[in-house]
């Protein structure tokens, strides 16, 4: 019998990194290959292995569970880096003396230097990209130098096979290059080895960047296999693949649907911002303010740590409008026929959700990719719109109220409820049996097995 080939998964320990990369492994594993995902030891109590029968889980320290949560970042990512190629290692070596020695390591694009690890213990490996083409093709040209640092307040930028940029729809990280140096260095490195990888992965489709992905794809062995979300809201050809099966948050699922479930179709706004975003007490207010100016139904995750930014009385005066939660199983809310929109930071994660439920969007980016992937939402895909703010970077409650009337109300919305639609359609046809990400997974198992 042919022995099967073996392929190592190791994402950076974020949601939005590990998420699509467990998608990625459960449709690896559809196509025949043995998958472990490795997960550092702090995340790997949060990921159910029970919905994910398909992949093996193996936990490697990262050092995390020695430290204080008062790292910054630059010391999170050297003691990443330090603790990981010293433990990487020694997990190969034990896989290797296995029944089931590994073939590949599929690692987070942000770990470079997890390619020189793979390579000196005879496994090949590839970068797998969780942000957006454009993102990505943005970073290599500061990585290259073509893109001029620092950027010029008020200057257009003007890069292959992609849409004008103004500097407030570049990645945070380059437009204020003083916020972040240390994510900054991440970034920009992530293309520090990329000519020796025999394969480039990425979590988007063809057709939602076709211009970008043909350039990248002309420049490297450049794959696409998203969007990385569970099948059974895209192609449901994945059996019992309902959610990615982590969950660092406990989420109030019940209250959430029931609540939906009295609501008509499309009336309702929902709010987040994600794991990690904090917002200022004066942007809590205006969006408090908005939205009961708006008179629509809410729903709006407020994590614990940011409740106390909430305007006194503020959830009293709106209990017959909105619902506030803590946390949300958000494929499932954004899938409910009550929403009308979505209010978001504009992660990529997020955004492919909502791009591949057919859900319009607000979008009101905070930091990193999130700016342009707003600049998409609105100017290229046209599926939503994006909240102007005034010179203290703040979206005012009367810009909010607008922009929750014309997305649920109208002309416009109803162009980007079209919009939407199409985009949910070809999402679909991608990662579906000989859809372009469906055929390049296969192509890449294939190639594995013959290698």
């Amino acid at each position: 019998m042919e022995r099967k080939i073996h392929i190592l998964v190791i994402p950076y320990p974020l949601q939005g990194h590990i998420n699509p990369m467990l998608q990625f492994s459960k449709r690896l594993a559809s196509k025949g290959p043995r998958v472990t995902f490795i997960a550092t030891s702090r995340i790997s109590k949060s990921i159910q292995a029970h919905e994910s029968t398909s992949i093996n889980f193996e936990t490697i320290s990262d050092g995390s569970e020695e430290v204080q949560d008062l790292e910054t970042s630059d010391e999170k990512l050297k003691r990443f880096k330090s603790k990981v190629s010293q433990n990487l290692p020694k997990l190969i070596e034990r896989f290797n003396s296995s029944k089931y020695p590994p073939k590949f390591l599929v690692y987070d694009s942000v770990l470079p230097w997890a390619l020189n690890v793979a390579r000196q213990y005879g496994l090949d490996g590839a970068p797998f990209f969780t942000q957006s083409c454009v993102v990505n093709a943005i970073y290599y040209h500061a990585h290259q130098g073509t893109l001029q640092m620092p950027l010029e307040e008020g200057s257009s930028i003007s890069l292959p096979s992609m849409p004008s940029l103004g500097i407030n729809d570049m990645p945070t990280f380059l437009s204020d290059t003083g916020s972040y140096p240390d994510v900054l260095n991440l970034v920009v490195n992530q293309f520090s080895n990329l000519q020796e990888a025999n394969w480039l992965l990425c979590n988007t489709f063809d057709k939602l960047e076709d211009e970008v992905i043909n350039w990248m794809a002309s420049q490297w062995p450049f794959k696409t296999i998203g969007p990385a979300i569970p099948s059974m809201y895209l192609d449901k050809r994945l059996k019992d693949d309902k959610e990615y099966g982590l969950n660092i948050f406990k989420p109030d699922m019940d209250i959430c649907m029931k609540w939906l479930d009295t609501k008509e179709i499309g009336s309702v706004v929902y709010i987040s911002f994600g794991s990690m975003a904090t917002l200022g007490e004066e942007q809590m207010e205006e969006i408090t303010w908005g939205l009961k100016n708006s008179n629509c139904y809410f729903l709006w995750v407020v994590r614990e740590s940011e409740e106390k930014k909430l305007p006194n009385n503020f959830l009293l005066e709106t209990a017959e409008k909105g619902l506030t939660v803590s946390w949300c199983p958000q494929l499932e809310v954004l899938a409910h026929k009550a929403i009308g929109c979505f209010m978001t930071h504009c992660g990529w994660n997020s955004t492919l959700e909502a791009l591949s439920l057919g859900v319009p969007m607000i979008a009101m980016p905070q930091w990193s990719d999130q700016t342009t992937n707003a600049k998409n939402i609105m100017d290229v895909w046209k599926v939503g719109i994006r909240v102007k703010v005034d010179e203290k970077g703040i979206g005012t409650k009367e810009e909010i109220e607008l922009c929750i009337r014309e997305v649920i109300e109208g002309e416009r919305g109803k162009e980007m409820k079209r919009n939407s639609m199409k985009w949910k359609e070809l999402a679909k046809e991608a990662v579906d049996e000989d859809g372009s990400s469906d055929k390049n997974i296969e192509e890449f198992v294939t190639k594995l097995s013959h290698s």
